[in-house]
């Protein structure tokens, strides 16, 4: 099969190569998904899930992307919930071959079944981005109506679906970013915008929630934001700064099959839209990904075309 391999992590997205590599095997409670649309993250080939196994073991070459949609294609023992032919979408597992493949053996209870009329490519842009919207916001900020979040890089992948969440939930919702990014992050229903570069962090006064992508000195100066009994969020790194009288959360998002059903059966109603951008083919990937791009939404990679023939297990 083909397949986006990097060997060497200093390289960077410049390593990304096209290679042909063997097809994946199926382990207990695993399924094959022969992967339709991918999605992939600049900042993971930093991690150290890349590199090595859960046992600390060197693997490479590594495939990278954590986030797939596709076709179940064989089941490994033990599996059950899943069927050959079904359609699926989720995350790829951390320290395994990821989802820029034509082929990629997941846990299946990382995966949720894929409603018919939803595009693989729609599909691929939302479980990272979902969980780690649904999760900062709900699960660990603990944000409720009525409260007041200012939620950082809002027209991001994960910032754009934080704010539509957030105001779908009766919250009101301060955004930040770059000027650029004031009607994007308006349209999607945000109260206020903030232009990180040219106006006062300071001035939002204080807030229930801030939810944090950047990191930083943005994420150092949240800190002042969170009102007594606050939270603040991070996926960035874990905060050298603390409210004073709140608390702060750093997290890695996690699978989550039953919220990833209720997050695509938002999108078939119309009530959340992940950030699409370009849409490139396998072999465009190291071009995709190279510094500069990326800017008007997420990049997501379409490995196969959809067909008539493709299976109709929903």
């Amino acid at each position: 099969m083909r397949a986006i391999t990097v060997h060497d992590p200093d390289t960077g997205v410049q390593g990304l190569t096209l290679t042909e590599l063997p097809y994946p095997h199926a382990a207990e409670n695993d399924v094959v998904v022969r992967v339709h649309a991918a999605g992939f993250t600049r900042g993971e080939l930093d991690w150290p899930s890349t590199w090595a196994d859960r046992a600390g073991r060197a693997r490479t070459p590594s495939v990278p992307g954590h986030e797939l949609s596709g076709v179940v294609e064989q089941l490994g023992y033990g599996t059950t919930g899943l069927t050959v032919g079904q359609h699926v979408f989720g995350m790829a597992d951390w320290a395994r071959d990821g989802s820029l493949a034509e082929y990629t053996a997941v846990e299946a209870r990382n995966l949720a079944p894929l409603p018919a009329d939803v595009d693989h490519v729609v599909a691929a842009a939302l479980p990272i981005s979902g969980l780690t919207a649904w999760q900062g916001l709900f699960d660990h900020g603990r944000l409720t109506a009525g409260q007041t979040v200012v939620i950082h890089g809002a027209a991001g992948s994960v910032g754009s679906v934080a704010v539509q969440l957030a105001c779908e939930a009766g919250v009101r919702v301060i955004a930040t970013g770059r000027a650029a990014d004031r009607h994007t992050a308006l349209g999607l229903g945000a109260h206020v915008f903030l232009d990180l570069e040219s106006e006062r962090l300071e001035a939002v006064g204080e807030v229930d929630l801030v939810l944090d992508v950047i990191g930083g000195t943005v994420l150092d100066r949240s800190t002042a934001l969170v009102r007594a009994g606050g939270t603040l969020v991070t996926i960035a790194a874990p905060p050298t700064v603390r409210p004073a009288d709140g608390r702060a959360v750093f997290f890695v998002v996690e699978p989550d099959r039953a919220r990833l059903a209720d997050l695509v059966r938002r999108v078939r109603e119309g009530r959340l839209k992940p950030a699409v951008g370009e849409v490139r083919p396998l072999e465009d990937v190291p071009e995709a990904f190279a510094p500069g791009r990326g800017r008007h939404g997420r990049t997501i990679v379409r490995v196969v075309q959809e067909g008539p023939t493709e299976g109709d297990a929903r």
